[in-house]
């Protein structure tokens, strides 16, 4: 059986875009704003959320798939969208506990993968 068979190409495409698209967005704020990475990123988890929590955000999903979830947009959306089922599930205590629970695995991962870049790499600091 041919691995290359069962890829359906227009979906990674349209992943590939997207994904690529909210990159290259970030990208365009770095270098032509004087916004830090860090003020992108809340930007990026802010917007993805408040998206998620008016439904929006799913129908980028629904189009793009892992294009649209593994940026930090898809970050902020699962948060409002465990947060949402949280509150439904537990009350208002789910509002609290339910985003971070549905993303437990990237928080984790990104915790682990951030030391090990912290061991390799050599920061540098944003001249203004």
């Amino acid at each position: 059986m041919n691995y290359f068979q069962n890829i359906d190409w227009m979906i990674m495409l349209r992943c590939f875009i997207i994904g690529g698209l909210i990159c290259v967005f970030g990208q365009i704020l770095i270098d032509k704003t004087k916004l830090t990475p860090a003020r992108i990123l809340v930007t990026y988890v802010t917007l993805g959320a408040i998206l998620g929590g008016l439904g929006i955000y799913q129908h980028l999903i629904d189009f793009a798939g892992c294009g649209a979830t593994v940026p930090l947009t898809g970050f902020g959306a699962n948060l409002a969208k465990g947060a949402i089922e949280g509150v439904q599930n537990q009350g208002l205590l789910g509002a609290f506990i339910g985003g971070v629970k549905a993303s437990a695995g990237g928080i984790s991962a990104a915790v682990f993968f951030g030391y090990i870049a912290s061991l390799i790499a050599k920061p540098k600091i944003k001249k203004q």
